[in-house]
């Protein structure tokens, strides 16, 4: 595995407000997974927070990508997760409007 190419890609999905990608393209993700098998009432790596679970809030759906990420690395896909993701259009995905740096109202 590739440590670098781990954290350039989990640092691409955290740039410009990315959460995750969309139910469908999320879903088409973990499909890409090898080696998946059923824990109890889930599933390992987790399923994507989508159907039910798209309500979860945003952190909770970005550590649960980061899982995924990290399992494609483990199991040496991270190269075909990495260019799926990358080719995501920007539509594809479920992001977040990033704050502007808050303004010390200070004048002291």
């Amino acid at each position: 595995m590739s440590d670098e190419k781990l954290i350039l890609l989990l640092d691409y999905v955290c740039q410009k407000g990315r959460i995750c990608p969309n139910p469908q393209e999320w879903q088409e993700l973990w499909e890409m997974l090898p080696d998946k098998q059923q824990v109890g009432l889930g599933w390992n790596p987790p399923l994507p927070l989508i159907l039910a679970s798209w309500s979860e809030p945003a952190m909770f759906k970005k550590m649960r990508l980061e899982v995924h990420i990290r399992y494609a690395a483990e199991h040496q896909v991270i190269d075909q997760i990495d260019k799926y993701l990358r080719g995501l259009r920007p539509e594809q995905w479920f992001t977040v409007k990033l704050s502007p740096d808050r303004i010390n109202s200070d004048n002291k």
